[in-house]
């Protein structure tokens, strides 16, 4: 499994989020303790928002904790709105265009989790993707293709619906030609103003864990796949399926349920 982290709120470094923490986001990508696997070493990738519109976007194969260029930009780098994230690669090829978060204009994104089967239906996941969005198709993965089919559903102006269909296709397709579990993810995903966050499975096992906490001191949010201090008790669960928007301090809980949509048009 991936590990992310994100942060709304108060400028801060980069590295108070990804490498600073006693459980940073690089510290998870050598030992994560909340999911089976190892090491995520598949690469990396920060998108972060600033004076434009658009955000800036640093990916790279190499290990997180083994790259100077990485601590040296978050050491550098204040934002108030960014993504980060450590892969673990569940088939496509470790390359800088399967790296997360994934970026169109003011939009990114970022996954966690898995489509069963998606190499044997990768052709027609593709072929959701509208034509005018598929010059925006540099990588392999699932998960950018998902990004990709969220923007043609409508992502501009209905993130949440947008995604829920976006993932209720994926799921059919998986159903149809894949395999269990038709779809287990954590989701992130930024217009630049708000931050969202997704936590769902298709399935009855739980989804991939997430968390989120405000800080009183950076005067911002994070959400996290792990919480990134052990001693910090106040990091709460978010619940399983539900489409979360952060604003500030508030927090709203929508239902996220594509499962509902297959149903209605069965």
């Amino acid at each position: 499994m991936c590990r992310w982290a994100a942060y709304s709120g108060e400028p801060i470094f980069l590295e108070d989020i990804v490498s600073r923490p006693g459980h940073s986001l690089i510290h998870q990508s050598q030992g994560a303790t909340r999911c089976h696997t190892a090491i995520n070493a598949d690469g990396f990738g920060i998108a972060w928002y600033g004076e434009r519109p658009e955000p800036g976007l640093y990916r790279d194969v190499m290990p997180a904790w083994s790259d100077p260029n990485l601590r040296s930009l978050t050491a550098q780098v204040k934002s108030g709105l960014f993504l980060a994230h450590v892969r673990a690669s569940t088939g496509t090829a470790t390359s800088r265009n399967n790296c997360h978060p994934f970026t169109v204009g003011r939009w990114s994104f970022m996954h966690n989790g898995q489509v069963g089967g998606y190499d044997g239906f990768r052709r027609d996941a593709e072929m959701l993707i509208p034509e005018a969005l598929y010059p925006h198709r540099k990588g392999a993965t699932d998960s950018e293709a998902l990004f990709l089919v969220a923007l043609g559903e409508g992502m501009d102006q209905d993130p949440c619906g947008a995604l829920e269909r976006a993932a209720a296709r994926f799921i059919r397709l998986a159903r149809d030609k894949g395999q269990g579990p038709h779809l287990r993810m954590t989701v992130a995903m930024s217009d630049g103003v708000n931050l969202y966050a997704v936590r769902y499975a298709s399935d009855a096992e739980p989804a991939p864990t997430l968390y989120y906490r405000w800080s009183d001191s950076r005067r911002g949010m994070a959400v996290v796949s792990e919480p990134l201090e052990d001693a910090e008790g106040d990091w709460t669960e978010l619940p399983d399926a539900s489409f979360c928007t952060f604003r500030g301090a508030e927090l709203t809980v929508e239902p996220f349920r594509p499962c509902r949509l297959l149903a209605m048009a069965a």
